[in-house]
């Protein structure tokens, strides 16, 4: 969007030196209990500590930074699902510039409130980034607004950059750095900035299966959009050209994750290592662990590039997780309705060690026998070990159950 500027690792350098001040050198640290889970030398570069959790705030402010005193005065405006725009909004209000925000609709409500606490008016349009630019543009001519693409500017990208300077700074030798791709404004500056720094620097790019525009367009295969998606801060159907021109020179592969690899990978991440994570970055770990072997005995970066996800959609992914290993569970049994069966069961779940968290005793809506009881008992248990020694006891016992898992 920004003609006149090509992406170079002079620029991003420049514009490192520019934001330095007004941004967070953000950790970059070893992931210990994932690195000795995953068997390989993993580290994470946190941007979820940035101002706005996340990197996006970087790209933002070089760009406000680039504008002349008129077109501060106008204002600008911006489309983004969520980080772009408090990034924007953040760094406008700081330097006292009147910002409005295009937000697709369905965008997280943290994220939509966030924004708005940052200072900048939000409006919320189309169903997604794509459907949202075009009316975006529409508002930027129609009130002399200029425009803060995501992506699509050299400037932007430039202020992306700066994540891998701060990387290599920091840790010289490393070999790998893996991160999420929407539009590309990311990989695309943090590629020209590492492979100038370290030429034999390995760049993966990371996508969510149901997003794979750039992958599409890197590999020669078609795209397979499909729905929504977890990492919706990567969801983006239109990459910007440029940034794909230079992905396709610049990075060595680009790999995805379908939506329960992602849930999976972001539930690690909080529960592995104690940090917030959206989709993107969990796209990237969920890329990781399905390929291993491409990572042994080299020291592997990635990007968190971003913690705003949804607090209630967080609390749903912590339970399901908390299910899928076995830590919570469902047992269903079929007892016979006479006094103490509830109690001989707590006694036995009990004496294994495990805690009883629910307890739903139904005679009426259920396919079972007058007689008999349906009874729903969840457990908090250590581990899916730990959950087939209790069933074993259980039925030991004489208790007919099943349970979720199918154990």
């Amino acid at each position: 969007m920004t003609d006149h500027v090509t992406l170079t690792p002079d620029l991003i350098h420049q514009t490192h030196t520019a934001i330095r001040d007004a941004t967070i050198r953000t950790p970059f640290v070893p992931a210990t209990r994932l690195s000795l889970q995953l068997g390989i030398d993993l580290h994470l570069k946190l941007e979820n500590r940035q101002h706005t959790n996340a990197f996006k705030s970087r790209g933002a402010l070089a760009k406000l930074l680039m504008l002349t005193e008129a077109q501060k005065k106008a204002g600008v405006i911006a489309c983004s699902a969520g980080n772009h725009a408090q990034g924007v909004a953040y760094h406008a209000t700081r330097l006292g510039i009147a910002s409005t925000i295009v937000m697709p609709e369905g965008t997280p409500f943290n994220k939509v409130k966030n924004t708005e606490d940052f200072g900048a008016k939000v409006i919320q349009h189309g169903s997604g980034f794509d459907d949202s630019v075009q009316f975006t543009l529409d508002l930027a001519a129609r009130d002399g607004l200029t425009f803060i693409h995501p992506f699509d500017d050299p400037i932007v990208a430039a202020g992306q950059g700066t994540v891998a300077i701060e990387m290599i700074e920091d840790a010289p030798d490393l070999d790998v750095i893996v991160v999420p791709i929407g539009g590309g404004g990311l990989i695309a500056g943090m590629a020209i900035a590492a492979k100038a720094m370290k030429p034999d620097i390995e760049i993966i790019g990371a996508q969510a299966a149901v997003f794979d525009a750039v992958k599409a367009q890197f590999d020669g295969t078609n795209t397979h959009f499909n729905g929504a998606t977890l990492a919706e801060g990567i969801a983006v159907k239109s990459p910007a050209p440029a940034n794909v021109d230079i992905i396709k020179r610049l990075v060595t592969r680009i790999d995805v994750a379908t939506e329960a690899e992602i849930e999976d990978a972001v539930f690690d991440l909080l529960s592995g290592e104690k940090l917030v994570a959206e989709g993107a970055p969990g796209a990237g770990l969920a890329v990781i662990k399905k390929n291993l072997e491409a990572y042994r005995g080299k020291k592997v970066g990635l990007v968190i590039c971003g913690g705003n996800i949804d607090s209630r959609l967080l609390s749903t992914l912590i339970l399901r997780g908390l299910v899928r290993d076995g830590r919570i569970t469902r047992l269903t049994f079929e007892i016979n309705d006479t006094p103490g069966q509830l109690a001989d069961i707590s006694r036995i779940i009990g004496e294994a060690g495990a805690n009883v968290v629910e307890v739903i005793h139904q005679r009426m809506m259920q396919s079972v026998s007058l007689k008999e009881a349906e009874l729903e008992i969840v457990i908090e248990a250590r581990d899916i070990g730990h959950v087939k020694d209790i069933v074993g006891r259980l039925r030991g016992q004489g208790f007919r159950l099943r349970t979720d898992s199918g154990i």
